[in-house]
């Protein structure tokens, strides 16, 4: 790339920072706009709300609309909510302003089971603009999805996929661990889940997106979710979880064709958690099985939304996953 690319960061929680942090360090990317409706942080130097150790000479703004009246963008990077009914609106306007997207939205990752009229509205108005949008993650968007559809390339006949994701909990950044409902009591927990505003939020979306790349017909779909009870006190810099309340939780999701169960995801994440890492195997010919070690879920996140970028920008417009553009990889 001869160009630097613009890059516009809509979104400043921890991810967000994370992920500007990166874009901050690449030569090929000039990070130019920060948007975010914290009353904390508007109105301060960029570099110093993401923690960068200097200034970038710009103040985070509060709209999109004033981020683009100081500076054109090129690309959004967008880091704020993973339900639609929050992020959808700002998925147009970003769209409408003339950019590409790369969202860390889980539930834009494939929004055709859920979301199947909002998908195509989000797609037919990419496809006005001339623009593209993408959602992607460490899980969902590679872990549970797009990693065990690479594998399967070496397969001749694949009758099962497992995957089982275990995080310890404790060294993950604060909304992490309310996300998992760490210090509530059970019926505090229960009653969140029922709300559904507690949990990990992408297995539907992986089992989706790994269902349609291959071709299979989703007959049936059940998740569940159920707490993990601390048996000691545990203490965090975030949160103090007494016995007998939620240190985490274990979360599954099966999905089913005609002939039967064909995908299983095991998600749990917990306050000191002793084992930690990610498994797949998958079952046919030959049967496979991958773990993996060291897999942090932050770094990995911001990683693959900044080495998206070159990807989506090489794409047609609309609305895509990422079993529909080249392999994302690491550049030097």
């Amino acid at each position: 790339m001869t160009e630097r690319i613009r890059v516009l960061q809509y979104g400043l929680g921890p991810i967000g920072c994370a992920t500007a942090r990166y874009v901050a360090e690449r030569p090929e990317l000039e990070l130019v706009c920060g948007v975010d409706i914290d009353p904390a942080k508007v109105g301060r130097d960029m570099g110093e709300v993401i923690g960068l150790g200097r200034p970038l000479g710009f103040p985070v703004v509060s709209t999109l609309a004033q981020s683009l009246e100081r500076s054109e963008a090129e690309i959004a990077l967008h880091t704020t909510h993973s339900y639609f009914e929050f992020f959808h609106r700002q998925i147009l306007e970003l769209l409408e302003a003339g950019l590409d997207v790369i969202s860390s939205s889980e539930e834009l990752t494939f929004p055709w089971l859920a979301h199947p009229k909002e998908a195509g509205e989000l797609d037919a108005a990419a496809r006005r603009a001339g623009r593209r949008v993408l959602a992607t993650g460490v899980n969902p968007g590679f872990l549970m999805d797009f990693l065990p559809l690479v594998l399967t390339g070496i397969c001749q006949r694949v009758e099962h996929i497992e995957v089982r994701r275990v995080i310890n909990a404790s060294a993950r950044r604060g909304p992490f661990q309310q996300k998992i409902g760490s210090g509530m009591t059970v019926e505090e927990f229960h009653s969140r889940v029922q709300a559904g505003r507690l949990g990990h939020v992408g297995l539907r979306e992986s089992a989706g997106m790994v269902m349609r790349t291959l071709g299979k017909t989703l007959q049936r779909y059940e998740e569940r979710v159920e707490p993990l009870l601390a048996e000691r006190p545990i203490r965090t810099a975030h949160v103090e979880v007494l016995p007998g309340r939620v240190r985490g939780l274990r979360q599954e999701a099966r999905a089913y064709t005609e002939e039967g169960e064909f995908m299983a995801l095991t998600f749990m994440a917990l306050l000191e958690a002793e084992e930690e890492g990610d498994t797949i195997r998958i079952s046919g010919r030959p049967n496979l099985e991958i773990r993996l070690q060291g897999t942090n879920g932050d770094i990995a996140t911001a990683a693959i939304l900044v080495n998206a970028i070159r990807r989506v920008r090489e794409a047609p417009p609309g609305l895509w996953t990422m079993a529909d553009l080249p392999v994302v990889a690491w550049s030097d």
